[in-house]
């Protein structure tokens, strides 16, 4: 079997975990390859899109939010009911679950884009549009009441939320900023590939130190890692094809409904519910979730969308 080259720096920074080696990251590196895949993102959505605006992207736009919506109101029964989680926990851990995951969706466009899979233009305006609504459900969730969403923790969360700024800010620059933006590609275009292995190599690492942490939590915890990506995956690819896109559309529809937050959901967690037991969400994500989608979640998605659509 043949593992695709991207994928494998992934599992090349479990290894050196496993294995004790002291690997040197910079922090300020792994923020700085953050950046880049956010707005590398956006830049290539911008640029498809001069060539592919469709009307129809309002409804299309509608359905993913309430999608986003509905994701975190699956997850908090399965930890409240089956986990035995207090309300406060669960709603942090579902709020993860219905947001998305950038580094997840960047290693399945790079292994549509290495297959020669097409997919729609406007993936980069889904993936910002699921980044808050599973903030919001969350708390609400976790709060029991709608006192939380107030004008204070939207402009906080939303208006300043640095992942929907870079992403969006990108796009309407790859969109509006015509031939100009071309020059821009030797960076963020032609070395996408070879950052999102640099970045994947720091979240093999990283994964590797959560793995840890599974000795110290229940079956449960590791079931509903993986059992929620299969829940999320099928209802998104089912909502991809409702909404007629290509295989390679129902795959990231798939892959977003999948995905986990590791970045934009903790830091919004941190500082509206700091009660909440961070590691454990963090846990989940990012040392079961996000392997699981890395190795397993992606190229099952992938094929299971060019079998509906072939």
């Amino acid at each position: 079997m043949v593992i695709d080259a991207v994928v494998a720096f992934f599992i090349l920074g479990v290894f050196c975990r496993l294995v004790g080696a002291n690997i040197s990251f910079p922090e300020n590196l792994y923020k700085s390859l953050s950046m880049f895949l956010m707005v590398a993102i956006g830049l290539k959505g911008g640029l498809a899109l001069q060539e592919h605006i469709d009307p129809s992207l309002l409804i299309m736009s509608l359905m993913v939010i309430a999608f986003g919506l509905l994701l975190p109101l699956v997850a908090y029964p399965l930890l409240r009911y089956f986990g035995q989680l207090d309300r406060i926990n669960a709603g942090a851990v579902a709020a993860h679950y219905g947001s998305v995951s950038v580094a997840t969706y960047a290693v399945a466009v790079a292994l549509l884009e290495a297959n020669n899979i097409r997919y729609e233009a406007y993936f980069p305006l889904f993936v910002v549009l699921l980044e808050m609504p599973a903030i919001l459900v969350g708390l609400v969730l976790a709060k029991g009441s709608m006192k939380v969403i107030n004008a204070n923790f939207i402009k906080k969360e939303l208006l300043a939320n640095q992942s929907i700024l870079l992403m969006v800010g990108s796009l309407l620059i790859g969109y509006y900023g015509g031939l100009s933006v071309q020059k821009l590609s030797p960076f963020f275009i032609e070395l996408f590939s070879g950052i999102l292995a640099l970045f994947l190599l720091k979240m093999g690492l990283v994964a590797g130190e959560q793995l840890s942490e599974l000795k110290k939590n229940s079956l449960f915890l590791i079931s509903f890692g993986i059992l929620m990506p299969m829940i999320g995956g099928i209802a998104g690819t089912g909502l991809g094809v409702i909404l007629g896109f290509s295989a390679g559309g129902v795959a990231l529809m798939a892959v977003l409904g999948a995905s986990a937050s590791y970045i934009a959901v903790p830091a919004a967690m941190k500082e509206s519910l700091p009660e909440a037991n961070a590691g454990m969400s963090i846990t989940a994500s990012l040392g079961i979730t996000f392997p699981f989608n890395v190795l397993l979640g992606v190229p099952f998605f992938i094929a299971l969308g060019q079998y509906l659509q072939g």
